[in-house]
C-alpha cells in the first residue's frame, strides 16, 4: 500500500485557511489548541490501534458495525 506524503489541493486550501486563523491567536489560545490537537492525535492513534486489532482478530471484544 502506498501512502502519499503530498496533500490534495483541497487539503492545501484548508491548511492555508487554518494557518491564517492561527496567526490571530493569543499565546494562551495557541497553547490550548496545541494541547487539544495532541489529545485528539492520541485518541486517533487509539482508534487505529483498536481497528487494527479488530481487523486481525486480536481484539478482546470485536467492534460491531
Amino acid at each position: 500500500m502506498k501512502y502519499s506524503e503530498q496533500l490534495s489541493l483541497e487539503q492545501e486550501f484548508n491548511l492555508r485557511i487554518f494557518a491564517d486563523q492561527v496567526q490571530t491567536l493569543s499565546l494562551e489560545q495557541a497553547q490550548d489548541l496545541s494541547i487539544e490537537l495532541y489529545r485528539q492525535m492520541m485518541l486517533k492513534d487509539n482508534m487505529y490501534e483498536e481497528l487494527i486489532k479488530d481487523y486481525w482478530g486480536m481484539s478482546e471484544t470485536p467492534l460491531s458495525v
